[in-house]
């Protein structure tokens, strides 16, 4: 998934293998101006902005916005501002602090003020980076090349994007990574007047929370990861790991639907289910239904089921009404919620893709990632080429890259890990992984589980864990790696007639994660 690029001004030191950028002494940040910017949902919402460096080794150079919201403390007992990040990385943060202070036990939101940020290009940060507009309008070729003029296509299409983005962003792409984001929050702990924080990060933000650790582990006082990459694979070999797991899961959906066939009418055996699948696949890459979903949307539509289970009666009464009754209603309009592209998806994924295509480096041959997508694709042919096309401007991007931070930290506290075993986006193995980098860390397993973020999403078990753990510091300590387990969260049933919802705390919360990371 990313290219680290650098352009490193100022002195530099070997830290633990990388090479990074030792930052000149900033001013003293101004404390935000708070002003009231409550929705419906979340009343209390407060919104500030705060400058910080492009280049944190020119403090005194360009300046650029970060969007910032609170939900203020309420309690007499404080325990700090809790920085929450819902991943991507691309995704924005904001609404995610008055989801977390909600979905907290009130005792324990109430003793911290808990901060969510839009990243540098994000959103309401400025500049936002939004390379190539209509990058992801309908319909696109299939993600699939059957020929080698398809692939040819494709290849022009990802380097058109690049390029876009180094016309468009040439000044600002050198300092569009996850170190310059980890020293941001930093300059967000200055300016809250905090001697550290607490931290509480999703997917793509475990990483950055594991990154933040290792720049400052005196100034972390609390670290919860939920759904853990594994920071020895990126980015190139995370998204190869995500193929498989993807697959897996995509199976996974396919025998629940053959478990519920007097709704579905789709079979009892998983394996013709799958592909009953792929024949509408095939179907939709001649005819496009709505002309809207081709074969590369239905991909797009059917990739949240890897990261949300809650999904998955809304898709298999898609698949069926497509499959039983030649309706392409129900799939358009499954498309439009769960996959369509709007300016704030493509503002989230060229933040996703300048950030992931500086931050490692990338095969810069076109012949190692063909080899590569073909070699995944005759195992897990799901969303390997999806993956590929979706990652592959990193093969041409304008900047060189940087090496990723060795995040193994024996400095900070105790840091709380939550994973499912069978998590699509990133998968368990990086969970282990992080959990034997951060000494004294514990890891909480939802076991059998298979979505992303698991943490205030209905599981009670993780979350009494989490609460513990925000309330005085409280880590369960186990044997053979895992410290404590819980029972998965149970599959969905088939949705009652003339449900059209999706509405739960879980379907809220992977709605504020998004997908991709």
């Amino acid at each position: 998934m990313r290219t680290r690029a650098a352009l490193l001004c100022g002195a530099a030191v070997v830290v633990a293998g990388t090479l990074t950028a030792v930052p000149a002494q900033a001013a003293p940040a101004e404390k935000p101006t708070w002003k009231k910017c409550g929705t419906a949902d979340y009343p209390t919402l407060q919104c500030a902005s705060l400058e910080v460096p492009l280049d944190h080794a020119n403090p005194s150079g360009r300046q650029i916005t970060l969007a910032l919201s609170r939900v203020p403390h309420t309690a007499k007992t404080y325990q700090g501002p809790l920085l929450v990040n819902p991943g991507g990385p691309g995704g924005s943060g904001l609404t995610l602090a008055g989801f977390v202070a909600s979905a907290l036990p009130r005792t324990v939101a109430a003793q911290y003020d808990v901060i969510g940020f839009d990243p540098r290009g994000v959103g309401r940060s400025t500049p936002a980076l939004n390379c190539a507009p209509g990058y992801f309008e309908p319909v696109r070729p299939d993600s699939v090349p059957g020929t080698a003029g398809q692939e040819q296509a494709g290849l022009a299409r990802v380097q058109a994007f690049a390029a876009a983005c180094g016309r468009k962003y040439a000044d600002v792409l050198p300092y569009m990574d996850t170190v310059s984001t980890a020293r941001d929050m930093d300059s967000v702990r200055q300016a809250l007047g905090a001697e550290r924080i607490n931290y509480l990060g999703y997917s793509y933000g475990t990483y950055l929370g594991a990154v933040y650790a290792k720049l400052f582990p005196e100034r972390v006082r609390r670290l919860v990861l939920d759904s853990i990459v594994n920071p020895t694979g990126v980015w190139y070999d995370d998204n190869i790991g995500q193929d498989y797991a993807f697959d897996d899961r995509h199976r996974a959906l396919m025998a629940w639907i053959a478990r519920y066939d007097s709704t579905y009418r789709l079979g009892t055996d998983p394996a013709k289910v799958e592909a009953k699948w792929y024949a509408m696949r095939a179907a939709l890459a001649t005819k496009p239904a709505g002309g809207k979903v081709g074969a590369s949307e239905l991909d797009d539509t059917f990739m949240p089921g890897g990261y949300f289970n809650g999904y998955w009666p809304y898709l298999a009464d898609a698949f069926a009404a497509y499959v039983n009754h030649k309706n392409p209603d129900p799939l358009v309009a499954v498309y439009g919620k769960l996959a369509a592209v709007d300016s704030a998806s493509e503002n989230n994924y060229s933040v996703y893709a300048a950030v992931q295509c500086r931050d490692a480096s990338w095969p810069r041959s076109w012949d190692r990632w063909r080899r590569d997508s073909w070699a995944v694709q005759a195992k897990a042919p799901f969303m390997t080429w999806n993956n590929a096309w979706y990652n592959a401007p990193c093969a041409f991007w304008p900047t060189d890259s940087l090496r990723p931070l060795n995040v193994a930290n024996g400095k900070v506290p105790p840091a709380l890990l939550f994973q499912a075993t069978n998590d699509a986006a990133t998968p368990y193995e990086g969970a282990v992984m992080t959990h034997r980098l951060l000494a004294g860390s514990s890891l909480v397993v939802e076991d059998g589980g298979g979505n992303h973020g698991v943490t205030l999403s209905g599981n009670a078990c993780l979350d009494k864990h989490l609460s513990a753990y925000l309330t005085d510091g409280t880590v369960p300590r186990g044997v053979h790696g895992v410290d404590a387990v819980c029972p998965k969260t149970p599959d969905p049933k088939p949705l009652p007639a003339k449900v059209a919802s999706t509405s739960s705390r879980g379907s809220a919360l992977h709605g504020l994660l998004g997908f991709r990371g």
